[in-house]
C-alpha cells in the first residue's frame, strides 16, 4: 500500500514556524485597567430572565454606554461642572428676594442720640412694626465674575468631551472583553476538537494493538495524550466562562442572568488614510485631547479673573415694599443704591489667587502639551500594530493548514503501521499550537482597528455604523 507522505522538509518548517510563533509574536494591542476602574465595573439593571440572552457585540456595546460605571460617573461630572456654571453665572444675573416681618418693640430713645430730658420718657413702646419687602441687586460691571463664568464654561464643555472620551473607552473595552470571550470560546472549541481528535487516536491505537500491528507503549502514550487534553478542554471552557462574567459586569446585565454570544462578528475596515492624515484628524476629533485645550483656556480665564479681581466694580442694590405700624396703615417706601467698590489693599488675598491661578494654567497647559504627544504616538503605534498583526495573521492562517494537513498524514501512516504514534502526537501539539497562535492574530487584528478607531476618537461612530452600538 503506498501513502503520500507530508515532505519531511514541510514538517520541519511547520515546526519552526509553529513554535517559535510565541515569541516571535507581535505584542498585542493592549486595552489593560486597573482592576479597580470604573470602565471595568457596571450597574446592573432589571431582573434576570428565565431564556438565555442572545447578545450581539452591537448590544454588549449599547448596554455598556447604558451601564458602565464609567459612563455614568462622566455624565454626573458633567452635571457637576453645569451647576458650577449656574452659580458662577448667578454674580452677573439680577438676585431678588421677598420678606416679610412684622415685630413688637420697646427702644430706648436715648442709645440713638436722643436725650430729651426728665420731662420726656427715654423709653418708647411697646409699639408694633410691620415691614413687606422685595429686595433686588445687578452687577453692572465685574469683569472678575464674567471672566469666572467664561472659565466655568469652558469646565462643561471640557466635561462634556471627558464623557464622549469615556463613551470611547467604555466602546474598546466592551468589543475587546467580547472579542475574548468569542476567543476564548474559539479555543474551547479548539480544546474540544483535540479532545476529540485524542480519543479517535486513543481507541484506533488499543484496535492496532490488539491486532499486533503497535506496541503497547503507543497505547500508553495515546491515553496520556487524551488526558492532557482532556485537562486543556476543562481549562479553556472555564476561561471562557469568566471571560463571559467579566463582559456581564462591565455592560450592567442583571445578576445571573444567561446568555450566549454570536459568533459573527461584522469586519470593521481599516481606515483609508496615511498615518499623516490619521494625526491630524486625531488632533480634531480626539474628545480627550479636545477636552484637555478646554480646561486650559477655563485656567486662562480664571487667571484673568484673578487680575480682574483688582478692578473697581459696579452694583446696583435696591428695595421697595410697605412699612408701618400694621399692614393696614403700611406705607410704601423705597431705596436705590449705586455703588463702586474699588479693591485697595486685601491683606495679599489676591496675589495668592495669582499665584495658584498661575500654577493651574501650567500643568493644564503641560496636561494639553503631553495629550498632544500621547496622540501622535497613538496613532502611529496604532497603525504599526495593525500592520505587524495582520501579517502576524496570515502567517497564522497558513500555519494552521499545514498542521491539519501534518496531523492527516501522520495518522495515516500510524494506521499503516510505518510510523509510531509519537509523530501523531507531535502533529496534534503542531494543530493546537498553530490553532492558539491563529485564534489570538484573529482576537489581535479585530482589537488593533478598534485602538485605531479610538485613537482617531471615532470609536463611537465606527460602533454605530459598523457594529449597530453607540449613539
Amino acid at each position: 500500500m503506498t501513502f503520500t507522505t507530508f515532505p519531511r522538509q514541510c514538517a520541519a518548517l511547520l515546526w519552526v514556524v509553529v513554535l517559535a510563533a510565541p515569541t516571535a509574536a507581535q505584542p498585542r494591542p493592549t486595552t489593560s485597567l486597573p482592576a479597580n476602574s470604573p470602565f471595568l465595573g457596571g450597574v446592573p439593571q432589571g431582573t434576570a430572565s428565565s431564556e438565555p440572552l442572545t447578545l450581539t457585540v452591537g448590544e454588549a456595546i449599547r448596554r455598556g454606554l447604558e451601564h458602565n460605571l464609567a459612563v455614568l460617573t462622566s455624565e454626573q461630572g458633567v452635571d457637576r461642572a453645569r451647576g458650577a456654571r449656574r452659580i458662577a453665572l448667578s454674580q452677573l444675573l439680577p438676585n431678588i428676594s421677598a420678606g416679610v416681618a412684622e415685630a413688637r418693640q420697646v427702644r430706648n430713645l436715648a442709645v440713638f442720640g436722643f436725650p430729651l430730658g426728665d420731662s420726656f420718657p427715654s423709653i418708647v413702646g411697646p409699639f408694633n412694626t410691620f415691614d413687606a419687602r422685595l429686595y433686588a441687586s445687578q452687577s453692572i460691571f465685574d469683569l472678575s465674575a464674567l471672566k469666572e463664568t467664561r472659565a466655568e464654561a469652558h469646565n462643561v464643555e471640557a466635561a462634556r468631551l471627558s464623557s464622549r472620551s469615556a463613551r470611547e473607552i467604555v466602546i474598546l473595552v466592551t468589543a475587546n472583553l467580547y472579542l475574548q470571550a468569542l476567543a476564548s470560546n474559539a479555543r474551547a472549541d479548539s480544546a474540544r476538537a483535540q479532545l476529540e481528535t485524542a480519543t479517535a487516536l486513543h481507541t484506533q491505537a488499543l484496535d492496532l494493538k490488539q491486532s499486533g500491528i503497535i506496541a503497547g507503549i503507543d497505547v500508553v502514550r495515546a491515553e496520556v495524550r487524551q488526558s492532557t487534553e482532556r485537562q486543556r478542554a476543562t481549562a479553556a471552557e472555564n476561561e471562557f466562562q469568566k471571560a463571559k462574567l467579566q463582559l456581564a459586569r462591565v455592560i450592567g446585565l442583571p445578576l445571573g442572568q444567561a446568555f450566549t454570544l454570536t459568533t459573527a462578528v461584522p469586519d470593521l475596515p481599516t481606515p483609508d488614510m496615511t498615518v499623516e492624515q490619521a494625526v491630524e484628524r486625531a488632533y480634531r476629533t480626539r474628545p480627550d485631547y479636545l477636552a484637555a485645550l478646554e480646561r486650559v483656556r477655563a485656567a486662562e480665564d480664571r487667571r484673568q479673573a484673578v487680575v480682574s479681581d483688582a478692578l473697581p466694580s459696579v452694583h446696583v442694590t435696591a428695595d421697595y415694599g410697605a412699612i408701618g405700624l400694621t399692614p393696614a396703615s403700611a406705607r410704601s417706601t423705597f431705596t436705590v443704591t449705586g455703588a463702586v467698590n474699588v479693591p485697595i489693599f486685601q491683606g495679599g488675598r489676591r496675589q495668592g489667587r495669582l499665584l495658584e491661578a498661575d500654577a493651574d494654567l501650567r500643568a493644564r497647559r503641560a496636561e494639553a502639551e503631553d495629550l498632544h504627544a500621547e496622540v501622535y504616538y497613538d496613532v502611529r503605534t496604532a497603525f504599526l500594530d495593525l500592520q505587524a498583526i495582520g501579517e502576524e495573521l496570515q502567517v497564522a492562517t497558513r500555519a494552521r493548514q499545514l498542521a491539519n494537513q501534518q496531523l492527516t498524514q501522520s495518522r495515516d501512516r500510524f494506521a499503516a503501521g510505518v510510523a509510531s504514534n509519537i509523530e501523531v502526537i507531535q502533529a496534534q501539539e503542531a494543530v493546537a499550537l498553530a490553532s492558539e497562535q491563529y485564534i489570538s492574530a484573529l482576537y489581535g487584528f479585530s482589537v488593533a482597528k478598534g485602538v485605531l478607531a479610538q485613537s482617531l476618537g471615532t470609536a463611537e461612530e465606527a460602533a454605530a455604523k459598523y457594529l449597530g452600538g453607540g449613539n
